[in-house]
């Protein structure tokens, strides 16, 4: 209340109250390929550029490299909102790879998508890169084996791989017992023609060598979209490898994040330039699946089980019994791969990520997770460097149970609380103005295992014939 001397009548706005928590959209596609022809002026490379809903646009992309293709599949589920990145070809498949992958201090190729939302105003939360997250590259170091510990180290020494890789290998060594007992490869590289010579530096010791070995990788592009999406909160499709199950099977093993999704094998469609049928990756068509069932029922729907459009069929053929554990559909899913089935239609089939933490195993259920606290977060701007007082905590603990109660109805998740904790709320943090407020949820965990237990009962042997001696009394 002000001080100053007023003899009459003034109006004050009081801004006390419940604020509504805004939505985000969690069906903006994050989208990054090459497109040698595309108008300049319109996609510049390597910057993030919004194409909503708008074909004439995405024409402006062109009919070479991947991101005309990837268009048109995310076009054939939804006019969605996707922010398109379009990096040059290298003239190397490993150099147009670095260019997809980019560079995360420049914020080039992959990582200029960390940009997008200050550059655009959109989250892109679907990242995929269509042609690029299928190959397991074999020029890559896949393993550093040590030939001989050494002594006397006292920390471990640096490792120093020669050669000139289109992407250069990183690896730290592990010492133990004053000898070198390890090499982890922590960036396996791409491009060497040869295995590197090893050469470990410093440490204090001397005497240890090792030997790398090239061999087979993992998606370089896949990784690094992975860090991505856990700095954006979102969700990575990836493509496997389009051979046959066995291989799908071995290029999951190469992920471990519940924010990536693996879908094997590729679709069919049909090319009208070349009047046949032509392979596409799978990645595209999911996202455009996934923002589809996003703006139709919710964040919390999964995209399994839904017909795509515009695919004719699959590379090859996956087997599918919906009440045999050993089909090939269900060895895939069981393996973590979503694969497409042929019934009523072609379906994306399969709903768990390749996390390892079962609490997170389904897609929809981090995504859930996800969106809940992006928008918490993002509609609680109007409370930070308010002077601290009880009508204010009440009104964000509120604002959050408001939210919350709006969920629970609308079928994101089975329930939900906030609260005030005073054990995390002690005076020496007030005093510095920080303040927690605890809330819990539970996701809705989609139906993966439904199952009828029939009886048999035959006193409805009984029911029957007392019915038909009625009738015959009739």
């Amino acid at each position: 209340m002000t001080t100053e001397y007023l003899h009459g009548v003034r109006a004050i706005e009081i801004s006390d109250g419940l604020r509504p928590v805004r939505r985000a959209r969690s069906s903006v596609i994050g989208l990054v390929g090459t497109a040698p022809d595309a108008d300049a002026a319109t996609f510049p490379i390597n910057t993030p550029v919004v194409v909503a809903g708008n074909t004439r646009t995405a024409a402006l992309l062109g009919k070479t490299g991947t991101l005309g293709d990837a268009m048109a599949a995310i076009y054939a589920q939804i006019g969605a909102i996707v922010v398109v990145v379009r990096v040059e070809e290298g003239g190397t498949a490993e150099e147009t790879l670095s260019n997809v992958i980019g560079d995360p201090l420049a914020k080039t190729g992959a990582y200029a998508l960390m940009t997008a939302e200050q550059v655009t105003g959109y989250k892109p939360r679907i990242l995929i890169a269509p042609g690029f997250t299928s190959d397991r590259p074999a020029t890559g170091i896949q393993r550093i084996d040590v030939t001989a510990g050494g002594t006397d180290y006292t920390e471990a020494p640096t490792v120093e791989l020669d050669g000139a890789p289109t992407v250069p290998a990183e690896a730290t060594a592990i010492v133990e017992n004053g000898a070198v007992t390890a090499v982890i490869v922590t960036q396996p590289g791409l491009g060497y023609s040869a295995a590197p010579t090893v050469t470990l530096a410093g440490g204090g010791g001397a005497g240890a060598t090792a030997t790398a070995v090239l061999g087979t990788t993992a998606n370089p592009v896949a990784a690094a979209l992975t860090g991505i999406a856990a700095q954006l909160r979102g969700w990575v499709f990836a493509d496997g490898p389009n051979t046959a199950s066995a291989s799908a099977i071995s290029a999951r093993g190469d992920y471990g994040s519940d924010r990536l999704m693996l879908f094997d094998p590729h679709p069919l469609v049909w090319d009208t330039d070349t009047d046949t049928n032509v392979t596409r990756p799978a990645s595209a068509f999911a996202a455009g699946v996934q923002a589809f069932v996003d703006n139709k029922h919710g964040f919390w729907w999964p995209l399994s089980n839904r017909p795509v459009n515009g695919i004719v069929g699959a590379t090859r053929p996956i087997a599918f019994s919906i009440g045999d554990a050993n089909s090939e559909h269900n060895l895939l899913n069981e393996n973590e791969i979503t694969t497409i089935i042929r019934k009523d239609g072609f379906r994306f089939f399969g709903l768990r990520s390749t996390g390892s933490d079962p609490l997170w195993a389904f897609l929809s259920v981090r995504r859930t997770g996800d969106m809940i606290m992006d928008e918490i977060e993002a509609s609680h701007l109007w409370a930070l460097d308010r002077p601290f007082s009880q009508q204010l905590l009440r009104e964000i603990v509120e604002s959050v149970n408001a939210y919350l109660r709006t969920l629970i109805v609308e079928g994101a998740i089975v329930g939900g609380t906030a609260w005030l904790n005073p054990d995390f709320n002690q005076p020496s943090d007030l005093v510095q103005g920080k303040l927690a407020i605890d809330f819990d949820i539970e996701p809705v965990a989609p139906i993966e295992r439904l199952t009828f237990r029939v009886h048999r009962n035959p006193e409805y042997y009984t029911a029957a014939i007392e019915e038909i001696v009625r009738d015959l009394a009739a």
